[in-house]
């Protein structure tokens, strides 16, 4: 009988700079920083009934605009690749509308968006996990460096401000 070890998130994730990882040939996928910038795809789920009229309409423009908004991520331009990852990105949209404008929503409700999130990588252990990474915005970085702007003053640390108490 198999043992462990193929299960999603066992043991230590893979860690793109270690040597192993190397021999591998494992490697994250660099997403730009700047996100997705072509227009979101059409939302595919179909629209529900939540009870009156006014309800469901206000439902709808919410879970499409969390829809756009998630659209414009990094994350994006990989599912942009990968059609069949937008029911589930629906999925997610759908399930934090409900989050957010339903009174009832529960904690199981709740720990299932994560799950979204993760499975969608919009967290950190979703990105490992799906191998993004995002990429350094080294445009944005050249043009900080280069920018006619004053430096800002250099902060102090609070370590200057203690002082040290000869004591018992």
């Amino acid at each position: 009988m198999p043992r462990g070890g193929a299960r999603n998130r066992s043991g230590p994730a893979p860690d793109p700079t270690s040597g192993r990882s190397e021999r591998r040939g494992y490697k994250l996928t660099a997403l730009p920083s700047e996100g997705y910038q072509d227009p979101a795809p059409k939302f595919p789920l179909p629209r529900t009934s939540r009870g009156s009229e006014p309800v469901t309409r206000r439902f709808r423009a919410r879970e499409v605009q969390v829809w756009e908004q998630a659209w414009t991520t990094p994350q994006a331009c990989a599912w942009a690749m990968e059609p069949w990852r937008h029911d589930v990105v629906a999925e997610y949209c759908r399930l934090k509308t409900v989050v957010e404008l339903e009174p009832d929503a529960n904690a199981a409700l709740v720990a299932q968006l994560h799950r979204y999130r993760d499975q969608i990588g919009l967290t950190p252990a979703g990105m490992r996990e799906n191998g993004w990474a995002i990429a350094a915005d080294e445009v944005g970085q050249k043009r900080d460096e280069h920018s006619d702007a004053p430096a800002a003053p250099p902060r102090s640390s609070s370590r200057s401000k203690l002082k040290v108490v000869g004591g018992q």
